[in-house]
């Protein structure tokens, strides 16, 4: 069964002629539905007069054009629809040809080759919107732009329109799709109102795997031409282009969209004075100040005779989204963290990571990877190549959404931080890329936490709800930083902060002064969940003889006792040492035992069920100031595993040590690992774990809110 769906509104003039076309064209017994969009003319008379028996649908309202074909569709249920606008004339047999193309296997919508009055060719077929198509659109102009597939979404190669083929999308005056397409996709998007809605149906439609088809034997000619003289038109259509791109890339994108395409208005609204560029003039107006979706035209805009953008340029327009909305005071603020670490290469157990995805359920979090402390230089940092490619590989992803209302950025940094003109250079621009960002998703007076100290320079001037400085570990302290800009730059948050916020009592208790009431023990949390024992460890690791002394993290130099791993190798060798991270430390030293196992990184997905593996876990930390100012997240991972612990000692295992084997020196350390290997824990596994399941990081999320909020 077909069902022909025409949308009107305002169409008097032009429906006759569309449906007098039908007949010669293949229609048969086609059910024919004029989806009136409440016209004050004699548009519905005309259509009956033409068809006496046309089936009118009114919708009582403007519903836009989208609006109108849903009301079409679900008027004819059970048929293929074929969508056209009623100042289509379709030529003799056009019908008959579309249908026969539908009949294709795979195919889920057929479009036909249009033309104007004079048997113009009208390039109605299209590539896929980009931001460097938008570009070179741009620049080159639609036509030069369309030559290259890359640089150009219009499809201008004369041969692609007098053969059969496909295309990521058409011009929506006239396309049939079938009932398969239509049941696996649902309705069109309203939102839109007029123009964009098509192509982002025939987009989703190949997505599901139903190709979009030309056949240039079903020929039919499109008067239109409203959107090409009418500024409200134009700059509708502009607009939607970008909403387009917002709704299925994201907001971050859709802000370089919205770049690309206000450089095309401008460039067209300077080189055409007058009346020629007052299209373009009202496109940039309308990118100024455009709400998240469009407010509904006027009555002299006819959703059922305007077409898509023209064969001689695509109109532009990125919205920046939400840019019109107002943030009301009632709403709660949005957090902007910068980590000190990377989410796509470093253990996601770290707190800043833990804090925000606990925060992301209740607040919109933006978290941003770190921005360094120093640039890589041979000689002075260890893995230079490797560190260098892992970080371009993070900053390509630029913005993602692993989590519903948890996204991360990563900013292209200039870490030169030991020269004060470049240290202003790279704030102001990792400030302008995380301000665009933040502009995209809505943040417009977010509490910034700071756990890097050199977001300083980036977060200084830029406007906030609160400021809050997650002092995880004393960064000035860090081997590779200067330690006197780093410092300087700690000193200031330490001062300008709304909140300090430790895990490390020795570190506050030594900065009071400093911080005085400001100063806050945050501590941190344990995804008690997540670590739960699993019965059977992954097979690479059952595959270890035991009994197996394990660690989990970063293995860095400047944090890990190398020397001390070196050692407990040597002094057991009937347990294998299993190490699980990555590492910047020279791993050979250790792996030329035969009895160490270095699995490398691991996700953190996958960790708690190679520790369960772990018949003793170990923090072997270095004894330096970094380290005494440490708390470190694995301890309290480790005890929800129930897994017994010998670390080397530091302040913050105080509070620990009735759980805890602590050795002072690297003979008394063996001795406690053989201890817990001959004895297990001080207490029972059941009880370990027990300790820490009130130190949720949701608990943590939820005294974070208090601070920055001042939530009760």
């Amino acid at each position: 069964m077909l069902a022909i769906v025409i949308v009107t509104y305002f169409s008097e003039r032009v429906i006759g002629d569309c449906l007098r076309s039908l007949q010669d064209a293949g229609a048969g017994d086609a059910r024919v539905l004029v989806v009136d969009n409440d016209s004050a003319d004699g548009t519905v008379a005309a259509a009956r007069a033409a068809l006496p028996a046309v089936e009118v649908v009114p919708t009582g309202r403007n519903a836009g054009f989208a609006g109108g074909v849903n009301a079409g569709i679900a008027a004819a249920s059970g048929c293929d629809v074929l969508v056209l606008n009623p100042d289509i004339r379709l030529a003799p047999g056009a019908i008959t040809a579309l249908r026969e193309t539908l009949a294709v296997p795979g195919t889920g919508i057929a479009v036909p080759r249009l033309t104007a009055e004079d048997g113009t060719v009208h390039f109605s077929l299209r590539r896929r919107p980009t931001v460097l198509r938008a570009l070179g659109e741009a620049l080159l102009g639609g036509h030069r732009a369309g030559r290259v597939p890359a640089l150009g979404e219009l499809v201008v190669a004369a041969g692609a329109y007098e053969r059969p083929g496909t295309a990521d999308w058409a011009t929506g005056a006239a396309w049939l799709v079938s009932r398969a397409c239509l049941d696996a996709l649902g309705p069109l998007e309203e939102r839109y109102f007029l123009y964009s809605e098509e192509t982002e149906y025939m987009l989703r439609a190949g997505e599901h795997g139903f190709a979009v088809r030309y056949e240039p034997r079903a020929h039919a000619v499109h008067l239109g031409g409203e959107q090409s003289t009418s500024s409200s038109l134009w700059a509708l259509a502009t607009a939607n282009r970008v909403r387009l791109h917002r709704e299925r890339h994201g907001r971050a994108r859709a802000l370089a969209m919205r770049g690309a395409v206000l450089l095309n208005e401008a460039i067209r609204a300077l080189t055409r004075p007058g009346q020629g560029g007052a299209k373009h003039r009202a496109a940039l107006r309308a990118l100024v100040r455009l709400p998240r979706w469009p407010e509904q035209p006027g009555a002299t805009e006819q959703p059922g005779t305007a077409e898509q953008p023209g064969a001689t340029e695509q109109p532009g327009a990125t919205e920046q989204p939400g840019a019109a909305e107002q943030p009301r005071t009632a709403d709660p603020p949005g957090y902007v963290c910068f980590a000190a670490q990377d989410w796509w290469y470093h253990n996601r157990a770290h707190s800043d990571f833990q804090l925000m995805r606990a925060l992301a359920g209740r607040r919109k979090v933006l978290v941003v990877n770190s921005i360094g402390m120093r640039m890589p230089a041979p000689g002075t940092t260890t893995h230079v190549t490797r560190r260098v490619l892992r970080k371009l590989r993070s900053v390509a992803k630029f913005l993602r959404q692993p989590f519903p209302g948890f996204h991360v950025m990563s900013p292209l940094p200039l870490p030169f931080y030991g020269s004060p003109v470049l240290r202003r250079v790279n704030a102001l621009l990792v400030r302008a890329q995380v301000r665009a960002v933040c502009l995209a998703l809505g943040l417009r007076r977010p509490v910034m936490v700071v756990t890097i100290p050199t977001a300083w320079d980036v977060v200084r001037p830029m406007p906030r709800h609160a400021l809050l400085y997650n002092r995880s570990d004393r960064h000035s302290a860090f081997p590779e930083a200067d330690a006197a800009v780093i410092g300087a730059m700690e000193n200031e948050l330490l001062a300008r902060a709304d909140r300090v916020l430790y895990a490390s009592r020795t570190l506050m208790a030594e900065e009071r002064e400093l911080t005085g009431e400001r100063a806050c023990f945050l501590d941190h949390g344990v995804d008690v969940d997540h670590f739960t024992r699993v019965a059977e460890p992954p097979p690479d690791l059952a595959a270890v003889p035991g009994p197996r002394v394990g660690f989990f993290g970063a293995l860095d130099e400047f944090v890990v006792d190398v020397g001390l791993l070196e050692r407990l190798a040597a002094e057991l060798p009937q347990a294998s040492l299993v190490l699980i991270g990555d590492a910047t430390a020279p791993m050979e030293r250790l792996t030329a035992h035969p009895n160490v196992r270095w699995f490398g990184f691991v996700p953190y997905e996958r960790i708690p069920a190679y520790a369960s593996g772990f018949d003793v876990a170990i923090m072997p930390w270095q004894d330096n100031a970094w380290i005494r100012h440490a708390n470190p997240i694995k301890l309290k991972e480790y005890l929800a595993l129930g897994l017994p612990v010998v670390s080397t000692d530091f302040p913050e295992l105080a509070h620990y040590r009735d759980r805890v084997r602590v050795a002072a020196t690297p003979e008394a350390f063996v001795a406690a690992v053989k201890a817990a290997l001959a004895e297990g824990g001080p207490r029972p596994a059941a009880e370990l774990r027990a300790s820490v399941l009130g130190m949720s990081w949701s608990s943590r999320a939820d005294r974070l809110l208090e601070l920055a909020e001042g939530e009760r």
